[in-house]
């Protein structure tokens, strides 16, 4: 791998991280399917890139890239909670919707960032080359993240998200309105989601409808391969693991397009199959090690 893939792939890996935290806050701590970060994401960039063509300062059309996020998680929440839609068909349903909705924003299927001002240009008026400046700021802005959230669960709404995903009818018995947490869960999950879209627009130049197809399987899958590499002891080490297996994940990606077997090799078309062949490897790495390590 060169200097500059493994520079690409760590950027991928902090940026797409703060969308794998979301994606940890309803997989695991709510314990809640979400769909709606395919959704999502493409959101977060349709708004972040408008609200910038239209004038507004790069960091703010971040802030409202988030509220967008949270409204259509809370939606997500509400279908669940209020009307009683399965939370995985909630979840697609506003998947679906969302759509519909970005191109609306965008007014097309896509918004071009070219000539106009984002998040990054003030670091690259240091001088600072860009394949520096994109990982320095997403590095910051990834462990903002990653602190933040940290401290969000340890708060008494925190706990309580905690309990709701682990036994929701215990949790209920001690007066806690769970339809009230699922719905901030997970508003806040997408918000998380929505403002790595923002990120990915600006960095990119551009925000896509379809930039968000396959960004729950790429959550999971750097989740799963996190937890496996890094462990889940502590709370904050699973927060952190989740952003060190988003980096994995991306590394493990460029190194496998670069991989060539002969006259073999791996095409971008072929990125689903080496997301499913990385989280088979990771859920049965445990047990082979338990295996192997008895014999």
């Amino acid at each position: 791998m060169t200097f500059f893939a493994l520079m690409g792939a760590l950027e991928q890996g902090l940026v797409y991280g703060i969308m794998v935290l979301g994606v940890y806050l309803t997989f695991r701590i709510l314990d809640f399917p979400d769909l709606t970060v395919d959704g999502s994401l493409p959101l977060g960039a349709a708004v972040s890139a408008v609200c910038i063509t239209q004038g507004m300062h790069p960091a703010l059309s971040l802030l409202a890239a988030m509220a967008a996020g949270f409204l259509a998680g809370a939606l997500t929440g509400l279908l669940n909670t209020k009307l009683g839609i399965l939370h995985l068909l909630a979840s697609i349903l506003t998947m679906t919707a969302l759509y519909s909705v970005n191109i609306r924003i965008m007014g097309g299927p896509n918004v071009s960032l070219l000539g106009v001002d984002t998040v990054l240009d003030p670091l690259m008026r240091t001088g600072l080359p860009g394949y520096y400046a994109s990982p320095l700021l997403f590095a910051v802005l990834a462990a903002a993240v990653i602190l933040a959230l940290i401290w969000f669960l340890y708060t008494e709404m925190g706990q309580a998200m905690l309990a709701t995903g682990d036994n929701r009818q215990m949790i209920t018995s001690q007066g806690v309105d769970t339809h009230k947490v699922i719905i901030l869960g997970v508003g806040l999950s997408n918000a998380l989601v929505a403002l790595a879209g923002g990120l990915i627009a600006q960095n990119q130049g551009a925000a896509d409808v379809n930039m968000g197809v396959g960004t729950i399987v790429a959550g999971l899958a750097s989740v799963i391969v996190g937890e496996t590499v890094f462990g889940n002891r502590s709370l904050p080490r699973a927060v952190v693991a989740a952003v060190v297996g988003s980096i994995i994940y991306r590394v493990a990606i460029a190194l496998a397009l670069g991989l060539k077997i002969g006259s073999f090799s791996f095409t971008p078309s072929d990125l689903n199959l080496i997301t499913a062949l990385l989280v088979v490897v990771a859920l049965t790495a445990p047990r082979l090690k338990k295996r192997f390590g008895k014999c």
